[in-house]
């Protein structure tokens, strides 16, 4: 008795490896081809598909980088996190930072950092949050004051 059970048993599992018959099908049938076209649906009738152009894309002559094999990098989702180098450019230029900018956010730039939150009402944790950096970043790129041209 235990024989045919054994036998039946490994029947069954064979039978299961084997997936019952099923084809798997080939890959060119689940490939979709490819084309200028792109299909939407229709919706008059489900089942029909229309095909419109796909959009235009105006390339200038002479624009240098422009090809079709060059894609776009998306934007980085979330709130902006600045380097350490825009940190500390930022702070110099609104005067709270003294040290070299080295990319290195060590104890004096922390400092600075605390300073410059206590100076516009934030709270002074020494971290550059959004709103932290929403203030600090008015000083990464300051405009450099112009002087009237004189005439001699």
């Amino acid at each position: 008795m235990r024989k045919f059970v054994f036998i039946i048993i490994t029947l069954v599992f064979a039978i299961y490896l084997t997936g019952c018959g099923k084809k798997q099908p080939k890959l060119e049938e689940l490939q979709i081809p490819m084309s200028v076209e792109t299909p939407t649906l229709s919706a008059a009738a489900p089942t029909e598909t229309k095909a419109q152009p796909a959009a235009k894309i105006e390339v200038l002559p002479g624009a240098p980088g422009v090809g079709p094999a060059k894609l776009q990098p998306l934007p980085p989702s979330g709130p902006y996190k600045p380097t350490a180098i825009e940190i500390q450019t930022a702070l110099k230029n609104a005067g709270f930072y003294t040290g070299n900018i080295d990319g290195k956010i060590g104890t004096q730039t922390k400092k600075a950092i605390e300073e410059f939150q206590k100076a516009n009402g934030l709270q002074a944790d020494g971290k550059i949050g959004t709103k932290t950096w929403a203030a600090l970043s008015t000083y990464l790129n300051p405009v450099a004051e112009t002087k009237p041209k004189t005439k001699k």
